[in-house]
């Protein structure tokens, strides 16, 4: 059975577009973030996006004005514990995610799923800090949420097959093709994506060509939507570079190391779409 209630704790890219996708399919959304001017940005983000899809006649003012209302904002842990799911989509630490699932966990029902949107961090690790480690799911979303249809599903040794059962039902129900990995350092897409990223930015620093025609080749030659690229300045050259730096790390394989135009374009604050510029000029 799909969830009807869904907790997303954080408001940021990834956050909203959780919370967007879970409200357009009909279910009651609790957005938390620690302060108001968090939210409320979170808040304008979705409803922008769904204006676009009342402008390409996508969805019907009415479908647009039921999902926002379906959206309660909050900065207070206690709002979550009504949720029969909670999606964690705060930054790519280890220690924030797990305390922050130490704190929920007294808040929340015994049977809410604690979901965590990592796109490369053990699972099993981040379940340490709850006592019932089979609540906690990995449920890697794809930027920008409400239009990208893969979810990554992501189980450690200890995750319940009932949660597993509920994770897929509602994936299906808000719209998403699920696959299910193992809790493997980068999982599947992660794993594959930033390994070529990485080589994408070697043959930029190499000058084997032009970022956009590197782009250009995966997108033309492997029919792949977006060049790596591109891609790695939508999801924030930071972001990337650390992925990258943990599974070096994790895997012990030089190939996920980040070049050293990367380590410079990140200390000049060239991180992508967020910053204005990256491989590309917003």
């Amino acid at each position: 059975m799909s969830f009807r209630t869904v907790g997303v704790v954080g408001a940021g890219t990834m956050g909203h577009g959780i919370a967007h996708a879970c409200a357009l399919a009909g279910q009651s959304v609790v957005l938390f973030d620690v302060d108001n001017a968090r939210v409320e940005a979170g808040l304008r983000k979705i409803a922008a996006n769904l204006d676009k899809g009342v402008e390409k006649g996508k969805l019907a003012p009415a479908q647009r004005d039921a999902s926002i209302a379906r959206i309660a904002a909050s900065t207070a842990f206690a709002d979550l514990g009504g949720c029969d799911v909670v999606v964690e989509a705060v930054p790519e630490r280890l220690e924030l995610k797990q305390d922050l699932f130490r704190q929920l966990e007294p808040i929340v029902g015994a049977d809410c799923v604690l979901a965590t949107n990592t796109s490369s961090l053990s699972v099993a690790r981040i379940a340490q800090a709850v006592a019932d480690g089979s609540r906690v799911i990995g449920t890697h979303f794809f930027n920008p949420v409400h239009i990208m249809t893969l979810l990554e599903i992501v189980v450690h040794g200890a995750t319940g097959a009932t949660t597993l059962d509920r994770v897929r039902a509602w994936g299906v129900a808000i719209g998403k093709e699920c696959i299910t990995v193992q809790d493997f350092p980068g999982f599947a897409t992660s794993r594959l994506g930033v390994c070529l990223g990485m080589e994408a930015i070697r043959m930029v620093e190499q000058g084997v060509a032009s970022a956009d025609d590197i782009d250009k080749a995966m997108v033309l030659g492997y029919r792949h939507p977006v060049g790596p690229l591109k891609l790695t300045d939508m999801v924030g050259l930071d972001v990337r570079m650390a992925i990258g730096e943990y599974l070096a790390r994790e895997l012990g394989n030089p190939a996920f190391q980040p070049p050293a135009l990367m380590r410079k374009m990140v200390a000049e604050g060239k991180l992508g779409q967020k910053s204005g510029e990256g491989f590309y000029k917003y």
